[in-house]
């Protein structure tokens, strides 16, 4: 039997609604962040077989019950990975239903880790322990002797600025050591290689302050699952409870952490579920979860949105009191095209 093949980066108009219906139809949800999607086709054009891109990450892969026993998961992955690999992409993740895991191993896929809800994989059969080993060699030996205090922070820092200094410091004040876990995202208006870089800089005289980058495996935006769940509340919830109990189950044990500081937010809703569910999911494998207060200046808090603002209007003198002098150096030579790594 031959299929036709219907491919979009990603699809629009009729093509979109159709695909829209077919993973409704599927108990699946569309994911805005979609870059890329293939579909097969029978000969009247209706959709069999599906999966789409976002990134590295696949998701939305969903085969019609009549057709399914004829390879077409086999078929999508092929197109999907691809794809990946033209985009020079080679590490891969995937999130389905835990009652696919049997089926995407026999097509070269590797378990991280499973909830109720969600199946997390990747295309590398160790890669998730080449991470934990990295942060382990980056590691300070004595913050990995028996006995220690460790706590650990995991931000974005878009850019790093005396509030994000200031949670680590006040981290440091009941800890030993803390991890820092810099996000590895690359969608934000600073790239991971510039906020790790900031942070590095503006911490080097915090030495018990662990710096790390982090991967896919840490609050990546890119892997969101938030696109089989029929409600956006519970897509929330499990996204934070797949990341959370990912940390809280293979990450912190491994570095003994047993402590983890956020900043408060007022503001940001995700940001704020996210906190919530941290204070329930972490406290059942031994992990403490402390909310500081946010640090203000002359009674605003200080915040990295706030930050970008001055920046794009080029006001650097109000940046002095939201950034430490690291930061601003690089601001003012990347706002004067200047190259301010080296």
């Amino acid at each position: 039997m031959e299929f036709r093949k219907l491919e979009g980066r990603p699809l629009k108009g009729k093509d979109l609604e159709q695909l829209k219906e077919f993973l409704s139809q599927n108990d699946l949800d569309y994911d805005q962040g979609i870059e890329y999607s293939v579909c097969l086709l029978d000969e009247d054009y209706r959709i069999l077989a599906t999966g789409s891109a976002d990134q590295n990450v696949l998701k939305c892969i969903a085969v019609n019950k009549s057709a399914r026993g004829l390879g077409l998961s086999g078929s999508i992955l092929s197109c999907l990975t691809q794809y990946e690999f033209e985009s020079s992409r080679s590490h891969i993740l995937m999130y389905t239903k835990p009652e696919n895991r049997e089926m995407f191993e026999d097509l070269g896929f590797y378990t991280v880790l499973m909830t109720h809800d969600i199946l997390f994989m990747e295309n590398r059969k160790n890669g998730f322990e080449e991470f934990v080993n990295r942060l382990i060699s980056e590691s300070p030996d004595d913050a990995l002797k028996p006995g220690m205090v460790i706590g650990s922070i995991v931000a974005n820092c878009n850019p790093f600025t005396y509030g994000h200094r200031y949670l680590i410091e006040q981290a440091l004040s009941c800890c030993d050591y803390v991890h820092v876990l810099v996000l590895g995202d690359d969608r934000s208006c600073f790239g991971a290689e510039e906020r790790f870089f900031l942070v590095r800089e503006g911490t080097r005289d915090l030495p018990r302050a662990v710096i790390h980058q982090a991967s896919d495996y840490v609050i990546s935006a890119a892997t969101f699952p938030t696109y089989f769940m029929k409600e956006k509340g519970g897509a929330e919830r499990a996204c934070c409870g797949l990341d959370l109990e990912l940390f809280g189950s293979r990450i912190a044990p491994a570095l003994g952490i047993t402590k983890r500081f956020v900043g408060t937010e007022p503001v940001c809703v995700v940001t704020g579920q996210y906190n919530k569910e941290m204070k329930k999911i972490l406290p059942r494998y031994g992990i403490f979860v402390e909310e500081i207060e946010r640090k203000d200046w002359r009674g605003e808090v200080i915040s990295a949105s706030a930050v970008r603002r001055w920046y794009e209007k080029e006001d650097f003198e109000r940046l002095k009191g939201l950034v430490p002098a690291t930061t601003l150096e690089y601001l003012v030579n990347r706002k004067k095209g200047r190259r301010p790594m080296g």
